[in-house]
C-alpha cells in the first residue's frame, strides 16, 4: 500500500495568471464504517477508486485503482451518499514541488486549496506567497467532509 504525504493551504490570492490547462474534476465519496475514505473520481477521461485510512500526522495510506468510466459514472450516480465535488485542477510548479491548485465549483464554489505531496514528512516546503492559511489538519476542508458539509452551508450556518 502506498502511502501519501500531503500539506494543504488556503490560496489566499488570485493566482489565475498561473493556472493553465486544468483538469475537470468530479468525484464523490461511499460509505465506509471502518475509518477509510473510498472515493470514486472522474478526472477529464479518466476514472479511479481510491482508498485513503485514517491521517497519521501528514501520512496516510492509500491505494488507487483505475476504473472503467462507466462504472465510475455509475458509482457517482448511485453509491455516493453525500454531495459530489466538483472543481479544476491545474498544476504550478514553485521550487522544485508540484502543486495542485483546486478551484472548486458547485456548493463548494469560491474555495481554493492548494496541495503538495512530499517525499517525507519532515521535508521542507518553500511556500508560495499566493498560499494562506494551512488546513492539513482541518477535517472540515479535506474533501469527503466538503461533500457532506460545503462552503455554502457554512456560510448560512453562520
Amino acid at each position: 500500500m502506498a502511502v501519501e504525504i500531503e500539506r494543504r493551504f488556503l490560496v489566499r490570492k488570485d493566482i489565475r495568471s498561473l493556472c493553465r490547462n486544468g483538469v475537470s474534476i468530479v468525484q464523490g465519496y461511499m460509505p465506509s464504517d471502518d475509518g477509510e475514505t473510498v472515493r470514486v473520481r472522474v478526472a477529464g477521461p479518466d476514472a479511479t477508486l481510491t482508498v485513503k485510512g485514517p491521517r497519521r500526522g501528514l501520512c496516510r495510506e492509500e491505494v488507487e485503482h483505475p476504473l472503467p468510466l462507466g462504472l465510475a459514472l455509475d458509482l457517482l450516480r448511485h453509491s455516493c451518499r453525500s454531495g459530489l465535488i466538483e472543481k479544476t485542477r491545474y498544476l504550478v510548479h514553485h521550487h522544485g514541488l508540484c502543486w495542485e491548485i483546486d478551484v472548486f465549483g458547485g456548493e463548494n464554489a469560491g474555495l481554493v486549496i492548494a496541495e503538495v505531496e512530499l517525499s517525507h514528512p519532515e521535508q521542507l516546503v518553500p511556500l508560495p506567497d499566493w498560499v494562506g492559511a494551512e488546513v492539513t489538519h482541518r477535517a472540515a476542508y479535506s474533501n469527503s467532509a466538503l461533500s457532506r458539509t460545503p462552503i455554502r452551508r457554512w456560510v448560512s450556518a453562520a
